[in-house]
């Protein structure tokens, strides 16, 4: 009966369906793949089709049978639909499967708009033809379905409106690394974009959203993570606002620290009128930060910073809290409380928390990043000053209000302060640390606009990426790959606009880098080691001192050609610190690996020719980039052998790295005891990593009387953080039974999809 339907084609022609064609290209797609049947997905689609069908809807309709039939049984159908997706993306691109040349392509997109002129103008025809010599356009056959599907709906260049897609994968790899090495030296400039292309079109780096949506397209805006400091004034405050507005609608994570904003009841105008308090200026920044949806891309998204001791801090815990009042919520952005040592000491000795309005002791909130002695010092001493406002609360009171609220929202983040500062590429003194981004991995100074031109103000902005480390198989292999991620990462620095002189000032200056990994809970699999049991604590302790020494090493080969970064002296390098000198030391009870690296003679080198950029290292989320590369997210363990991610084009399924060979290795996220070989390894990664480290803490109540996770473990997991040297801690996660029910593990909902490594993003 199928062959008597009529299709309808894509110029609006009939003709009568020929099923052979359907048949040749399903046989083309399933060639070479395991476990996979043609005439299963021949049968689930032709349920679905029906007189006048388009071909476009045929395609779409096998496409989706194919990866309906993902299965841990048969987990190449990911490859089969990612085969059929490639072709239907390329028909709708080109009208044809073959690509067009290079140069064909690039002068019609620029003529459309669509790519930014500038490439007609940096290189010739001839240097084209070059550059289209070194595209393998069957690179494409390597993504998985979910990769495939996140590429078209977030990277690929379309109109949003109608859906019309305008290139595919291989084009935007090319085009990207054209972009950035365009003002190279003429006779240097291929081979760096045939090893850039190279590396980013084979996943061994992997490249933010910014920077994967954006660069080549005349919307230069590529850093994936944004700070903003607000000071305690209302030219301040609009400033910030105003802020954020511009760099969420150019697609940035955004942190907001509002720290400094003084006390509901504070005195104004000398006392003429009482201040209203944070909240209602913590609202106007939620409405700054939805303001924009970034063009469908992505939702805008912020975690907001204060600190623990802030004399509101009872109510600002309590924000994102579903019970309360609309006048007494600020739901829609994500908060981080800031802690130091004297706190967690209150705490552990049973004692009181003072609490302060920032704005009657501004030196002791200055204190607080930049000289824990003198803050310890000032604390007691406005303590005992009865001519200031004060409140002063149980420490445990405090601190289990603040692990409730963690639990019940998964969204009151961390930031031990005084790690940020004592072990941090910056010197504190000079440039202190006072907040972080959106994911908690940036940690970069900041100072308060005062209006948007504010040549004084500085916004830190961050450029992102990331290594795979599934595809390394010798750490010297890192040599390599961390040279052209550096020389990469650099040059969007000075590609890229600036909406505003203080984020274009500071990023210029300090020229900071966040560069992190992916896929790794395949690389501990591949290598046969656990997150839960200490086995693979040397591993990670070797891989990242690696890391970090190449990365090193690369920025002082670029300073040495190239100059060291304007403000190289504001950082610890500069003072003859690295990693290595100033992480806790606790952590060498936990690890015994010695180093591996001559970190002597790179001090000397980096003493010499200083530093291309002031920071090389930070370990972001990764949500989608990951998923681009087939690989595993972050550092985070897998939830199931098979994840399913919600996207706008419906869940997609995705199957972990060499599955079929090391499904016994993969320790799977729940099936992990508890939080401290993790916690373990991200201290590890924290002695090498000059940033920070998007961490996550794991909880699973059902393994507790009651299925109510004890206060005691909750509080004793941020002890360990802390003891371990750990900067920051992201998402709480609880482990929801009701999702277990589904045949297949994990349904991440939207719940970690604002900080892909787009947001902060990867």
């Amino acid at each position: 009966m199928h062959h008597s339907l009529f299709i309808t084609k894509r110029d609006g022609s009939k003709e009568r369906i020929n099923l052979d064609k359907i048949h040749r290209v399903l046989n083309w797609a399933a060639k070479g793949l395991e476990n996979v049947s043609v005439s299963q997905v021949e049968l689930r689609s032709k349920i679905q089709f029906y007189n006048g069908i388009k071909t476009v809807n045929i395609h779409e309709t096998i496409i989706k049978a194919a990866a309906d039939l993902i299965s841990e049984t048969a987990p190449d159908y990911q490859y089969m639909a990612a085969r059929l997706s490639i072709f239907h993306l390329r028909k709708k691109a080109y009208g044809q499967f073959e690509p067009p040349s290079l140069y064909k392509h690039v002068k019609n997109m620029v003529k459309l708009g669509k790519y930014d002129k500038h490439l007609l103008i940096d290189y010739t025809k001839k240097e084209y033809i070059i550059m289209n010599s070194f595209i393998n356009h069957k690179r494409d056959m390597n993504f998985s379905y979910s990769g495939v599907q996140q590429l078209e709906g977030k990277y690929l260049i379309q109109n949003r409106v109608n859906g019309k897609i305008y290139e595919s994968a291989q084009f935007l790899y090319i085009l990207i690394s054209a972009c950035l090495f365009a003002n190279y030296p003429h006779d240097q400039r291929m081979k760096y974009i045939k090893n850039f292309y190279d590396a980013i079109s084979t996943f061994k780096i992997s490249l933010p959203t910014p920077i994967m949506s954006g660069v080549r397209t005349p919307t230069r805006q590529f850093s994936s993570c944004v700070l903003i400091e607000c000071a305690d004034s209302l030219d301040s405050i609009n400033a910030t606002s105003s802020a954020i507005i511009k760099y969420v609608s150019k697609r940035a994570g955004i942190g907001i620290n509002a720290g400094q904003i003084r006390a509901i009841g504070s005195p104004i105008r000398s006392g003429e009128a009482f201040h209203t308090g944070a909240i209602p200026f913590y609202k106007h920044f939620q409405t700054a930060v939805k303001s924009c949806s970034q063009g469908g891309i992505r939702g805008g998204a912020a975690t907001l910073f204060y600190p623990i001791w802030h004399l509101e801090v009872e109510n600002l815990l309590v924000l994102k809290n579903n019970r309360g009042i609309e006048e007494n919520r600020v739901r829609h952005i994500d908060y981080g409380v800031q802690i130091n040592k004297l706190m967690y000491q209150r705490m552990i000795s049973g004692e009181n928390i003072t609490l302060f309005s920032p704005s009657d002791v501004p030196d002791l909130y200055n204190a607080f990043f930049c000289d824990q002695i003198l803050f310890e010092n000032l604390y007691l001493k406005y303590e005992n000053n009865n001519n200031i406002r004060k409140k002063r609360i149980k420490a445990m009171n405090l601190f289990t209000l603040m692990m409730q609220e963690r639990t019940s929202t998964g969204r009151i983040y961390i930031q031990n302060v005084d790690h940020c500062n004592t072990h941090s590429a910056f010197n504190p003194k000079i440039a202190p640390i006072r907040q972080s981004n959106l994911c908690l991995e940036i940690t970069l100074p900041t100072k308060p606009l005062n209006d948007l031109h504010d040549k004084n103000g500085e916004i830190a902005l961050c450029t992102l990426s990331a290594i795979n480390l599934g595809c390394i198989k010798n750490l010297k292999d890192l040599s390599e790959i961390t040279k052209l991620i550096v020389r990469g990462l650099d040059a969007v620095i000075d590609y890229q606009n600036y909406p505003l002189t203080s984020a274009e000032k500071s990023t210029k200056g300090r020229r900071a880098l966040g560069i992190g990994v992916i896929n790794f809970a395949y690389y501990l699999a591949k290598n046969g080691v656990r997150y839960s049991d200490g086995s693979a604590n040397n591993l990670t302790h070797k891989t990242f001192e690696a890391i970090q020494y190449y990365l090193l090493d690369a920025s002082c080969e670029l300073a040495k050609e190239k100059g060291s970064c304007p403000w190289f002296h504001h950082t610890s390098y500069y003072q003859g610190f690295l990693p290595i000198d100033t992480y806790r030391k606790y952590i060498d009870s936990v690890c015994t690996e010695p180093l591996h690296y001559n970190w002597e003679n790179l001090r000397k080198k980096i003493k010499k020719y200083g530093l291309r950029n002031s920071t090389l290292s930070a370990i972001m989320p990764s949500e989608t980039s990951s998923q681009i590369s087939n690989s595993t997210n972050g550092i985070e363990p897998p939830r199931g052998f098979i994840s399913i991610k919600a996207s706008k084009n419906g869940m997609l399924r995705q199957v972990i790295p060499e599955y079929k060979i090391l499904k016994k290795n993969y320790e799977l996220l729940w099936n992990i005891p508890n939080n401290n070989g993790y916690l373990q390894l991200v201290g590890i990664m924290q002695k090498f990593i000059d940033q920070s480290i998007s961490t996550n803490t794991n909880y699973d109540p059902y393994l507790f009387a009651n299925g109510k996770i004890p206060m005691k473990i909750l509080l004793q997991d941020l002890l360990t953080a802390y003891k371990l040297g750990i900067k920051t801690l992201y998402y709480q996660n609880t482990r929801d039974r009701a999702e277990d029910n589904q045949s297949i593990q994990h349904i991440s909902l939207l719940k970690n999809n604002h900080c892909d490594s787009g947001a902060c993003s990867i």
